[in-house]
């Protein structure tokens, strides 16, 4: 928000106008200069002159949908919103930032029928890179399909998460080379937009397009040059983050690699063939919504095949949500988007849960990196760490709350911020700190610590590239240490080597920063979707003095998790180009697993806590079964408008966003009846049914049989149990009916 009185000079009066967004859907202007002919038009119609209008406008979109963003007072906001042809205005919220052993964990080697493609097939694939109750669970499959059904009593305590993510490229890195490449795919229309540091030989064979977007960031926050931070006025990436997730989408294979000494192996990415197509939206860790929509604007338009973006904020709707609005013109137009569950936490925290978006979790895989403490009374505590640097021997250890500098309190000092402590008192010391948010603590190291023990939640975002060991211990090894430094007067400790310990059991795990459903605007469809490696992942990294220069990092969250289903989604593009979104998607949910490497049902990092659909989804991807699905759950633009009209959306809304007349069935056909890949029940006070209609994709006549795990108080039916496919292409309807069960005195049993 930003008081503007710019727009009469000769005026006392001071506007109070707001960013908006004023969403228009698909439309038949010719070229993007008509498209903004039309919008300075309707806009000079509240405002009273092109000229007016003209000074408002921040963004325009014009390629794969009609829009605009402008600075507005509220009044002119709701004069346009009553417009016919605009679909919704809605405040320009801001989006906050959301990785090599991980694609050998997943198999992807051995998957030989992508393998054995020509390169011309592989490489023809282009991924745009934008850098979001009580219940009960149960299982029914038909052979490889796995439908996850949920019961969900209420919704309650929804609170606003957002996901951390960082963007743009750095094109020198070796993860970026083009040899072996072919030429540009020719349908390919983008551009490599040029700026500050980054020139037109910094595209190649493999980073075939970039561009950045800055004027809604600019609007809300001022002029990039105010933020008093480094940056670059172009797609170059400053911070790491949008160079982690793009080489792990499509990274070339670099042998060798590793981080300070750990994880040492070939990076690539998952897809190391395919294009990459770059779309730098945040800045210093935000983004405006309005430059999110211009990013897909152009990625639609430019054609790549699929988006990866992980990045978001919480949604009340879909239609006031930038990523909700550009994911739906993009499954239109045959793009699947993957998109990060946030790392939120708790649950009720999912985000990106329309149903046409992937949204992906994060999980462990089978590599970790262990430290030890040993203390001084023998004992070994276990860490998580990254740094390379060890202890030769023990040194005291004190609570940063009881080396409070003078006039902190104790809780303030317990987090170590700067100049909360007293160096004469952690001098010479390990000094034990607990996390908060994002953890660079380089003061302790500047205030004469030998070494800094965190307390905090595993895969915590801390900073081991200090020049003093550190390490990170889960809540039951603080309470040791807690025990021990009460025994103690002088208590001691010494803080081992990282070791990289391969094949670790169980694996994978769910992370415990990562988002959780239920799904807070339509409960009925399960989110997250899936989950895959997201913690620990090693992949390119520019070389920045604040990360020691390194090239290639290891960092966590569903940031990193995403890019692995983006991967996979392009894997399943190149060997089977026809498929729509949703059938890639259902191929993936489908024939996901939810065994660990152990054989048993995963269990959350780091308490060993059950988990639920709610955490994982449909399970853990699994990129070789999801090339042979055998069935598919397919939905396309007119299911989406069922489901639109059911959730309340009216067909003056849907038909200027689709483009064609829309008309809601009545009655409206229910979330639940969505032929998606999973079934969810928000609300179960009697029998229901619940209609699901399968393609078979397989080869020969192929008899399912349904097996069902009855979940407890509820018996379910599925009609017919067996479905006898004989052609490729060929549909099936079934139907699952729900009882619960019932009391001797008649009452419900849930």
């Amino acid at each position: 928000m930003k008081r503007d009185n710019s727009r009469n000079l000769s005026s006392p009066v001071t506007y109070l106008t707001w960013h908006y967004i004023v969403y228009m859907g698909d439309h038949s202007y010719p070229n993007s200069e008509s498209t903004k002919l039309a919008n300075h038009e309707m806009l000079a119609s509240v405002m009273g002159s092109i000229d007016q209008a003209q000074q408002a406008v921040v963004n325009h979109y014009t390629k794969s949908f009609r829009g605009f963003s402008a600075m507005l007072t509220p009044e002119h906001a709701q004069q346009l919103e009553e417009r016919e042809s605009v679909v919704s205005v809605f405040e320009s919220k801001i989006n906050h930032a959301h990785t090599t052993h991980s694609w050998d964990f997943l198999g992807v080697d051995s998957i030989r029928q992508y393998n054995q493609l020509p390169l011309e097939s592989k490489s023809d694939v282009i991924i745009g890179v934008i850098d979001s109750g009580k219940d009960h669970g149960f299982v029914i499959s038909f052979n490889l399909i796995i439908v996850t059904i949920v019961l969900i009593n209420v919704l309650i305590n929804v609170k606003e998460y957002m996901v951390l993510v960082s963007p743009g490229v750095w094109p020198e890195s070796r993860s970026f080379d083009d040899t072996g490449l072919g030429p540009i795919p020719k349908r390919f229309k983008g551009k490599c937009v040029t700026g500050d540091g980054f020139s037109l030989a910094n595209c190649n064979r493999k980073l075939i397009g970039t561009r950045f977007y800055y004027k809604g960031f600019e609007q809300d926050f001022g002029p990039l040059e105010s933020m008093n931070a480094s940056f670059s006025r172009s797609a170059r990436d400053t911070e790491g983050h949008g160079t982690h997730t793009a080489s792990t989408v499509a990274g070339s294979v670099v042998a060798n690699v590793s981080f300070l000494g750990m994880g040492t192996g070939t990076a690539r990415g998952g897809a190391p063939s395919a294009r990459l197509a770059i779309y730098k939206a945040l800045w210093f860790y935000k983004s405006s919504d309005a430059d999110l929509l211009q990013a897909f604007d152009d990625a639609i338009s430019d054609g790549v095949d699929i988006i990866s973006i992980s990045l978001g904020s919480a949604q009340r709707e879909f239609l006031s949500d930038s990523i909700s609005i550009g994911a739906l013109h993009a499954f239109r137009k045959g793009i699947l988007v993957s998109a990060s569950a946030g790392n939120g936490v708790s649950p009720f925290t999912a985000i990106n849960v329309a149903p046409w978006i992937m949204t992906v979790a994060a999980s462990s895989m089978d590599r970790e990196f262990n430290a030890n403490i040993y203390l001084g009374n023998s004992k070994l505590l276990k860490g998580y760490s990254l740094s390379p640097l060890k202890m030769e021997k023990s040194y005291g250890v004190i609570y940063a709350s009881a080396a409070a500098a003078s006039g902190v309190s104790f809780k303030d000092a317990s987090f170590c911020e700067n100049n909360t402590l007293d160096p004469a008192l952690i001098e010479g010391k390990i000094v034990v700190c607990k996390v908060a948010g994002s953890f660079q603590r380089t003061f302790v190291e500047q205030a004469g610590a030998v070494g800094i023990i965190v307390i905090g939640p595993l895969a915590t975002d801390i900073d081991f590239m200090l020049n003093i060991p550190s390490i990170l211990v889960g809540k039951e090894e603080a309470e040791e240490l807690k025990a021990y430094l009460k025994t103690k007067r002088y208590p001691f400790a010494q803080i081992l080597s990282t070791a990289t310990v391969l094949n670790a059991r169980p694996a994978p795990k769910m992370a415990e920063f990562s988002s959780m459903g239920p799904n807070i605007i339509t409960p009925d469809i399960i989110k997250p979707d899936i989950t895959a490696p997201g913690v620990n992942i090693l992949a390119a990294w520019p070389p920045l003095p604040f990360t020691k220069y390194v090239d290639y990092n290891i960092i966590s969250g569903t940031s990193m998790s995403c890019p692995h289903v983006s991967a996979i989604a392009a894997i399943i593009k190149s060997c089977h180009p026809s498929w729509s979104p949703s059938a890639i998607k259902s191929a993936m949910m489908t024939t996901a697993t939810v065994l660990d490497n152990t054989g048993r049902p995963f269990i959350k990092d780091p308490n060993g806590s059950p988990t639920t659909p709610f955490d994982y989804g449909s399970g853990h991807v699994n990129p070789v079964a999801a090339l042979h699905p055998g069935l598919i759950y397919d939905f396309d633009s007119n299911d989406i408008i069922d489901y639109l009209c059911g959730t309340g959306a009216r067909p003056e809304q849907l038909e200027p966003l689709l483009g064609v007349p829309v008309t809601c069935k009545y009655p409206p056909i229910p979330a639940y009846n969505l032929n998606y890949p999973s079934i969810g029940i928000a609300s179960f006070s009697r029998n229901m049914s619940v209609n699901r209609t399968l393609t078979y994709y397989g080869k020969g006549p192929t008899i399912y049989i349904a097996n069902v795990e009855q979940p407890k108080g509820v018996k379910v039916v599925v009609k017919p149990r067996k479905l006898n496919f004989k052609n490729y292409g060929e549909k099936m309807s079934f139907k699952v009916d729900f009882i619960p069960h019932r009391n001797h005195d008649g009452s419900l049993m849930l």
